[in-house]
């Protein structure tokens, strides 16, 4: 397969889409989650991920251009183990669970940002009926085409750089030094752990490999857009978590769970800060569910093309549009996003995508490493979380060896 002659990505829609998958749920959901693990250090907790965000980028980059397909990890996988297709067809159907999972967490928190911004912030049935009305309404977006999706990302992704930017800039202003006093006063393994735990807000550079065949001139804008997409989400995210420890004691951003960022702001910027911070965090979810949507039923479109899942997931429109991918992938996560915790959602998540990146990343040795921290702390923290995990991983296991002897047994 070749890319789509004049593609209509771009790499400003390249960076925009990794940026929008990153800079999702990550700030805004998980900054009291990291604050909890890693202590004063959380800064650094953001800084190892995004060094692993790095590594993994650099493989993503030569793979996707080696590769040329829509379907990312799960092509690379399939080309690496070609006598043993169940490598590649379970680590498919995992991505395809894990963006799922992403989505609801994306999907969890734009519903706890629009409930705290109209005043309803412990309302579970408000911010449940947002949380599936945003996802409904990108789903209606991408089905109307790439060239739709890639507009509105640019639009609304730029617009949550600059508001974050802002928040960022005003909060080192305000900032306390002796707040990061003991700096490893979680000790060093929390800093770590707390790297591991918030993979999941790197996770959306992989995005722009789903996208190749759609890119004009991917040998030059593809690698510029991964490289890129990292390099400004990482210096926002170390920004806000410096302004988030050195404004607040870590207590106060833990209490505030999935709104977190909002209560950094209001001593900052006042009710203003908070207000600004509300609408950064709509804007950053609703980015990343577009281009989150936008890679994974491109994936589960590839995945039917060779086999790997029902041909239904295989149809395009005139428009070139996955659209049983994108309407099942939407429906799944919705009932994800009402039925789950943030806590579990995010663990998931960033296990699924450091799990599947083992095999494909050339630092092997660190995603090893991070995989084996975030376990720990799920056995120790959170059995629940875990164990929910692995049975996920189970299921789609099973779900894959079915499908697989069906096909068989009517081939």
């Amino acid at each position: 397969m070749t890319e789509t002659p004049k593609g209509a990505l771009g790499l400003k829609e390249l960076v925009a889409m990794g940026i929008g998958g990153m800079i999702g749920g990550g700030i805004f959901s998980i900054l009291g989650l990291a604050v909890d693990v890693a202590g004063h250090a959380a800064p650094l907790a953001f800084l190892s991920g995004s060094l692993i965000a790095l590594a993994a980028g650099y493989s993503y980059a030569k793979l996707a251009l080696a590769f040329r397909s829509d379907g990312a990890s799960f092509t690379y996988l399939e080309r690496a183990f070609p006598t043993r297709p169940e490598v590649a067809g379970i680590a498919g159907w995992t991505v395809v669970v894990g963006y799922i999972g992403t989505l609801a967490l994306y999907a969890f928190t734009f519903g706890a940002y629009a409930g705290h911004l109209l005043g309803t912030p412990d309302h579970a049935a408000t911010r449940v009926l947002l949380s599936v009305g945003v996802l409904l309404l990108f789903m209606a977006i991408n089905l109307m085409g790439a060239g739709t999706m890639g507009r509105a990302e640019d639009v609304v992704v730029y617009a949550k750089v600059v508001l974050l930017a802002v928040l960022g800039v005003a909060g080192f202003f305000t900032v306390d030094s002796s707040r990061f006093v003991p700096v490893f006063d979680r000790g060093i393994s929390g800093a770590l752990l707390g790297g591991a735990l918030i993979f999941v807000a790197y996770e959306g550079f992989q995005l722009i490999t789903n996208a190749v065949l759609e890119t004009r001139d991917p040998d030059r804008n593809v690698p510029r857009g991964i490289y890129g997409s990292i390099l400004i989400t990482s210096a926002i995210y170390i920004a806000i978590a410096v302004v988030a420890v050195g404004t607040l004691d870590p207590a106060a951003i833990k209490a505030a769970d999935e709104y977190a960022l909002a209560v950094v702001a209001r001593p900052i910027l006042g009710k203003a800060g908070v207000l600004l911070v509300d609408l950064a965090a709509l804007l950053a979810t609703s980015s990343a569910i577009n281009a989150t949507l936008f890679g994974s039923a491109r994936l589960a479109s590839e995945m039917a093309a060779e086999r790997f899942a029902p041909a239904v997931f295989s149809f395009r429109s005139r428009t070139d549009v996955p659209v049983a991918g994108v309407t099942v992938i939407t429906i799944l996560a919705a009932f994800f996003a009402g039925l789950g915790s943030l806590a579990v959602i995010a663990a998931f998540s960033s296990m699924t995508f450091l799990l599947v990146s083992i095999p494909i990343v050339a630092a092997l040795g660190l995603m090893s490493v991070t995989v084996v921290l975030l376990a720990y702390y799920l056995a120790a923290n959170d059995p629940m979380a875990l164990a929910f995990t692995a049975a996920v991983y189970l299921s789609t296991t099973v779900a894959h060896v079915t499908f697989e002897r069906l096909r068989r047994g009517s081939g």
